[in-house]
């Protein structure tokens, strides 16, 4: 038996634009994508902590170092330029590997959605 457990959570970032003229996706800076561990194309869930929204879509690469968070498509109809969100992927794992996992969870700033220190 697998279950789905936390694989890695962005911990409270500000919407920096929504596009809703722009194919579906969530659009994430490089530097976040890589501290978390998220992957291209992954499907995530997005957590909006100004309206209790959430909404599942998938990662793409922003601009390297540019802060960027940007929800498109139709899931922009779901945030506001400046919302804080969290953003979380999922993994399957059997109940013993789930016990041992520690999920990766990264805090940004929250006002610049970049990397502390």
């Amino acid at each position: 038996m697998t279950i789905e457990v936390l694989r890695a959570k962005l911990h409270r970032v500000r919407i920096t634009e929504a596009d809703v003229n722009y194919i579906g996706s969530i659009t994430i800076d490089e530097d976040l994508i890589d501290a978390v561990g998220f992957i291209e194309g992954e499907k995530v869930q997005v957590l909006n902590v100004n309206n209790g929204e959430r909404l599942e879509t998938y990662v793409i690469k922003g601009v390297r170092g540019s802060g960027a968070v940007c929800l498109n498509g139709p899931a922009a109809l779901r945030a506001s330029v400046g919302d804080v969100v969290i953003v979380v992927a999922y993994a399957r794992m059997t109940i013993d590997e789930a016990r041992a996992y520690r999920p990766t969870v990264v805090f940004p700033d929250e006002t610049t959605n970049r990397l502390r220190g």
